[in-house]
Protein backbone atom coordinates (compact mmCIF):
# COMPACT_ATOMS: atom_id res chain seq x y z
CA UNK A 1 0.00 0.00 0.00
CA UNK A 2 1.31 3.46 -0.86
CA UNK A 3 1.32 6.01 1.93
CA UNK A 4 -0.04 9.50 1.27
CA UNK A 5 2.57 12.02 0.07
CA UNK A 6 4.91 13.22 2.82
CA UNK A 7 3.91 16.50 4.39
CA UNK A 8 4.75 18.72 7.28
CA UNK A 9 3.24 17.88 10.64
CA UNK A 10 -0.54 17.93 10.33
CA UNK A 11 -2.94 19.05 13.01
CA UNK A 12 -6.66 18.33 12.89
CA UNK A 13 -8.70 19.96 15.62
CA UNK A 14 -12.37 19.73 16.46
CA UNK A 15 -14.52 20.90 19.33
CA UNK A 16 -14.13 18.79 22.45
CA UNK A 17 -17.20 16.64 22.90
CA UNK A 18 -18.43 15.36 26.24
CA UNK A 19 -16.42 12.40 27.54
CA UNK A 20 -18.14 9.03 27.36
CA UNK A 21 -19.49 7.45 30.49
CA UNK A 22 -16.86 5.24 32.02
CA UNK A 23 -15.12 3.87 35.09
CA UNK A 24 -14.45 7.27 36.66
CA UNK A 25 -15.26 6.27 40.22
CA UNK A 26 -18.17 6.65 42.67
CA UNK A 27 -20.97 9.09 41.95
CA UNK A 28 -19.90 12.61 42.88
CA UNK A 29 -16.20 11.72 42.93
CA UNK A 30 -13.81 13.72 40.78
CA UNK A 31 -12.63 11.88 37.67
CA UNK A 32 -8.97 10.81 37.88
CA UNK A 33 -8.07 13.09 34.99
CA UNK A 34 -10.13 16.03 36.23
CA UNK A 35 -9.41 18.13 33.16
CA UNK A 36 -5.68 17.39 33.07
CA UNK A 37 -4.10 17.49 29.63
CA UNK A 38 -3.00 14.12 28.27
CA UNK A 39 -1.34 12.88 25.10
CA UNK A 40 -2.79 9.73 23.54
CA UNK A 41 -0.83 7.67 21.02
CA UNK A 42 -3.51 6.90 18.45
CA UNK A 43 -2.86 4.47 15.59
CA UNK A 44 -6.48 4.02 14.58
CA UNK A 45 -6.45 0.45 15.87
CA UNK A 46 -8.68 -1.34 18.34
CA UNK A 47 -6.34 -0.86 21.30
CA UNK A 48 -5.49 2.81 20.85
CA UNK A 49 -9.13 3.74 20.21
CA UNK A 50 -10.08 2.05 23.49
CA UNK A 51 -7.20 3.80 25.23
CA UNK A 52 -8.45 7.19 24.03
CA UNK A 53 -11.98 6.43 25.18
CA UNK A 54 -10.76 5.36 28.63
CA UNK A 55 -8.69 8.52 29.02
CA UNK A 56 -11.68 10.66 28.08
CA UNK A 57 -13.94 8.69 30.42
CA UNK A 58 -11.50 9.49 33.21
CA UNK A 59 -11.81 13.20 32.49
CA UNK A 60 -8.55 13.91 30.67
CA UNK A 61 -8.39 16.66 28.07
CA UNK A 62 -6.93 14.57 25.27
CA UNK A 63 -4.52 15.42 22.47
CA UNK A 64 -4.03 12.55 20.03
CA UNK A 65 -0.75 11.85 18.25
CA UNK A 66 -0.28 9.61 15.20
CA UNK A 67 2.60 8.88 12.83
CA UNK A 68 3.07 8.47 9.12
CA UNK A 69 6.24 6.44 9.42
CA UNK A 70 6.34 4.63 6.08
CA UNK A 71 4.09 1.81 7.25
CA UNK A 72 2.55 -0.37 4.55
CA UNK A 73 -0.79 -0.11 6.36
CA UNK A 74 -0.94 3.69 6.21
CA UNK A 75 -4.73 3.36 5.93
CA UNK A 76 -4.56 3.30 9.74
CA UNK A 77 -4.10 7.09 9.60
CA UNK A 78 -7.54 7.42 8.04
CA UNK A 79 -8.89 5.36 10.91
CA UNK A 80 -7.03 7.50 13.47
CA UNK A 81 -8.54 10.64 11.96
CA UNK A 82 -12.02 9.11 12.09
CA UNK A 83 -11.60 7.97 15.71
CA UNK A 84 -10.26 11.37 16.79
CA UNK A 85 -13.07 13.21 14.99
CA UNK A 86 -15.70 10.99 16.60
CA UNK A 87 -14.17 11.74 20.01
CA UNK A 88 -13.87 15.46 19.26
CA UNK A 89 -10.16 15.62 20.07
CA UNK A 90 -7.15 17.21 18.43
CA UNK A 91 -5.10 14.89 16.22
CA UNK A 92 -1.53 15.70 15.24
CA UNK A 93 0.09 13.53 12.55
CA UNK A 94 3.89 13.53 12.39
CA UNK A 95 6.02 12.25 9.51
CA UNK A 96 8.94 9.93 10.30
CA UNK A 97 10.47 7.88 7.49
CA UNK A 98 11.31 4.56 9.12
CA UNK A 99 11.49 2.96 5.68
CA UNK A 100 14.97 4.48 5.48
CA UNK A 101 15.95 1.88 8.09
CA UNK A 102 13.63 -0.98 7.12
CA UNK A 103 14.13 -4.08 9.22
CA UNK A 104 10.43 -4.92 9.43
CA UNK A 105 7.72 -6.33 7.21
CA UNK A 106 5.80 -3.13 7.96
CA UNK A 107 8.52 -0.77 6.70
CA UNK A 108 10.38 -2.79 4.05
CA UNK A 109 9.65 -4.93 1.02
CA UNK A 110 9.25 -8.05 3.12
CA UNK A 111 6.10 -10.19 3.08
CA UNK A 112 3.82 -9.97 6.10
CA UNK A 113 3.55 -13.49 7.60
CA UNK A 114 0.09 -15.03 7.37
CA UNK A 115 -1.43 -17.82 9.45
CA UNK A 116 -4.58 -19.91 9.34
CA UNK A 117 -5.26 -19.84 13.06
CA UNK A 118 -4.40 -17.72 16.08
CA UNK A 119 -3.02 -20.83 17.81
CA UNK A 120 -0.04 -20.56 15.47
CA UNK A 121 0.98 -17.33 17.20
CA UNK A 122 3.28 -18.24 20.08
CA UNK A 123 5.67 -15.42 21.02
CA UNK A 124 7.56 -17.64 23.45
CA UNK A 125 8.26 -20.30 20.85
CA UNK A 126 8.75 -18.31 17.68
CA UNK A 127 10.78 -15.35 18.85
CA UNK A 128 10.12 -11.74 17.87
CA UNK A 129 8.23 -11.66 14.54
CA UNK A 130 9.31 -9.76 11.44
CA UNK A 131 6.38 -7.36 11.91
CA UNK A 132 8.24 -5.84 14.86
CA UNK A 133 9.39 -2.34 13.87
CA UNK A 134 12.76 -1.65 15.53
CA UNK A 135 12.37 0.70 18.52
CA UNK A 136 8.98 1.94 17.29
CA UNK A 137 7.38 2.49 20.68
CA UNK A 138 10.54 4.14 21.99
CA UNK A 139 10.40 6.55 19.05
CA UNK A 140 6.67 7.17 19.40
CA UNK A 141 6.87 7.74 23.15
CA UNK A 142 9.78 10.15 22.67
CA UNK A 143 7.67 12.26 20.31
CA UNK A 144 4.73 12.00 22.71
CA UNK A 145 6.98 13.22 25.51
CA UNK A 146 7.98 16.32 23.55
CA UNK A 147 4.37 16.96 22.54
CA UNK A 148 3.26 16.58 26.16
CA UNK A 149 5.74 19.19 27.36
CA UNK A 150 4.49 21.66 24.78
CA UNK A 151 0.84 20.99 25.66
CA UNK A 152 1.51 21.14 29.40
CA UNK A 153 0.57 17.50 29.82
CA UNK A 154 2.01 15.14 32.44
CA UNK A 155 0.07 12.08 31.29
CA UNK A 156 0.78 9.95 28.22
CA UNK A 157 -1.43 7.02 27.20
CA UNK A 158 -0.30 4.12 25.02
CA UNK A 159 -2.39 1.06 24.17
CA UNK A 160 0.26 -1.61 24.58
CA UNK A 161 -0.81 -5.09 25.62
CA UNK A 162 1.31 -7.90 27.06
CA UNK A 163 -1.22 -10.76 26.95
CA UNK A 164 -2.84 -11.23 23.52
CA UNK A 165 0.07 -9.80 21.55
CA UNK A 166 2.84 -10.75 19.12
CA UNK A 167 5.74 -10.70 21.58
CA UNK A 168 7.13 -7.25 20.81
CA UNK A 169 9.71 -6.24 23.46
CA UNK A 170 8.47 -2.64 23.59
CA UNK A 171 5.01 -3.71 24.75
CA UNK A 172 6.21 -5.16 28.07
CA UNK A 173 5.59 -3.58 31.50
CA UNK A 174 9.33 -3.35 32.22
CA UNK A 175 9.84 -1.26 29.08
CA UNK A 176 7.08 1.15 30.08
CA UNK A 177 8.47 1.45 33.61
CA UNK A 178 11.94 2.19 32.26
CA UNK A 179 10.65 4.79 29.81
CA UNK A 180 8.70 6.57 32.53
CA UNK A 181 11.89 6.81 34.58
CA UNK A 182 13.70 8.22 31.56
CA UNK A 183 10.90 10.73 30.95
CA UNK A 184 11.28 12.16 34.43
CA UNK A 185 15.06 12.42 34.05
CA UNK A 186 15.23 13.83 30.54
CA UNK A 187 12.64 16.63 30.53
CA UNK A 188 12.20 20.02 32.17
CA UNK A 189 8.74 18.93 33.28
CA UNK A 190 10.19 15.90 35.05
CA UNK A 191 13.07 17.74 36.70
CA UNK A 192 11.18 20.83 37.85
CA UNK A 193 7.93 19.12 38.79
CA UNK A 194 7.04 17.78 42.22
CA UNK A 195 5.52 14.38 42.92
CA UNK A 196 2.11 15.40 41.55
CA UNK A 197 3.70 16.75 38.37
CA UNK A 198 5.72 13.68 37.50
CA UNK A 199 5.25 12.41 33.98
CA UNK A 200 3.25 9.21 33.92
CA UNK A 201 2.97 6.66 31.13
CA UNK A 202 -0.48 5.07 31.33
CA UNK A 203 -1.06 1.58 29.94
CA UNK A 204 -4.68 0.75 30.84
CA UNK A 205 -4.81 -2.26 28.49
CA UNK A 206 -1.50 -3.90 29.32
CA UNK A 207 -2.98 -6.74 31.40
CA UNK A 208 -6.21 -7.19 29.42
CA UNK A 209 -7.01 -9.98 27.01
CA UNK A 210 -8.17 -8.88 23.57
CA UNK A 211 -11.70 -9.98 24.51
CA UNK A 212 -11.60 -7.72 27.56
CA UNK A 213 -10.41 -4.84 25.38
CA UNK A 214 -13.34 -5.40 23.00
CA UNK A 215 -15.83 -5.61 25.87
CA UNK A 216 -14.39 -2.51 27.51
CA UNK A 217 -14.67 -0.61 24.25
CA UNK A 218 -18.30 -1.63 23.86
CA UNK A 219 -19.06 -0.51 27.42
CA UNK A 220 -17.64 2.99 26.89
CA UNK A 221 -18.97 3.59 23.42
CA UNK A 222 -16.01 2.90 21.10
CA UNK A 223 -17.18 2.67 17.50
CA UNK A 224 -15.19 -0.35 16.39
CA UNK A 225 -16.28 0.13 12.79
CA UNK A 226 -13.96 3.15 12.61
CA UNK A 227 -10.88 1.16 13.61
CA UNK A 228 -8.45 -0.97 11.63
CA UNK A 229 -5.91 -3.54 12.81
CA UNK A 230 -4.62 -5.20 9.64
CA UNK A 231 -0.91 -5.11 8.76
CA UNK A 232 -1.53 -5.95 5.10
CA UNK A 233 -4.87 -4.51 3.95
CA UNK A 234 -6.17 -5.15 0.43
CA UNK A 235 -7.63 -2.38 -1.73
CA UNK A 236 -11.30 -2.83 -2.64
CA UNK A 237 -12.15 0.18 -4.77
CA UNK A 238 -11.98 3.23 -2.54
CA UNK A 239 -12.16 1.05 0.59
CA UNK A 240 -9.79 -1.44 2.21
CA UNK A 241 -10.36 -5.00 3.36
CA UNK A 242 -8.47 -6.54 6.27
CA UNK A 243 -6.45 -9.56 5.16
CA UNK A 244 -7.78 -11.69 8.04
CA UNK A 245 -4.60 -13.73 8.47
CA UNK A 246 -1.80 -11.49 9.74
CA UNK A 247 -0.98 -11.60 13.45
CA UNK A 248 -2.98 -8.46 14.15
CA UNK A 249 -6.09 -9.61 12.29
CA UNK A 250 -6.06 -13.01 13.99
CA UNK A 251 -5.73 -11.48 17.46
CA UNK A 252 -8.50 -9.00 16.72
CA UNK A 253 -10.85 -11.68 15.40
CA UNK A 254 -10.19 -13.88 18.41
CA UNK A 255 -10.94 -10.96 20.70
CA UNK A 256 -14.32 -10.29 19.13
CA UNK A 257 -15.18 -14.00 19.05
CA UNK A 258 -14.21 -14.50 22.71
CA UNK A 259 -16.19 -11.41 23.69
CA UNK A 260 -19.25 -12.73 21.85
CA UNK A 261 -19.32 -9.73 19.54
CA UNK A 262 -19.37 -9.34 15.77
CA UNK A 263 -16.41 -7.48 14.33
CA UNK A 264 -17.92 -4.72 12.16
CA UNK A 265 -15.00 -4.27 9.78
CA UNK A 266 -14.69 -5.97 6.39
CA UNK A 267 -12.30 -8.86 5.74
CA UNK A 268 -11.14 -10.35 2.45
CA UNK A 269 -12.66 -13.74 3.26
CA UNK A 270 -15.99 -12.50 4.60
CA UNK A 271 -16.64 -9.15 2.95
CA UNK A 272 -17.58 -7.80 6.37
CA UNK A 273 -17.71 -9.01 9.93
CA UNK A 274 -15.71 -11.73 11.61
CA UNK A 275 -16.16 -15.38 10.84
Amino acid sequence: MTAPPPSATESHESNESAPPAGPAGPAGAAAPGAGRAAVILLSGGLDSATCLALARADGYACHALAFRYGQRHAVELEAAAAVAAAAGVELVVVDIDLRRFGGSALTADVAVPKHDDVSELDPAAGGIPITYVPARNTIFLSFALAFAEVRGARDIFIGVNALDYSGYPDCRPEFIEAFEQLANLATRAGVEGDGDDRIRIHTPLIAMTKAEIVATGVSIGVDHSLTTSCYDPVADGPAWLACGHCDSCLLRRKGFADAGRTDPIAYVDTGGGAS
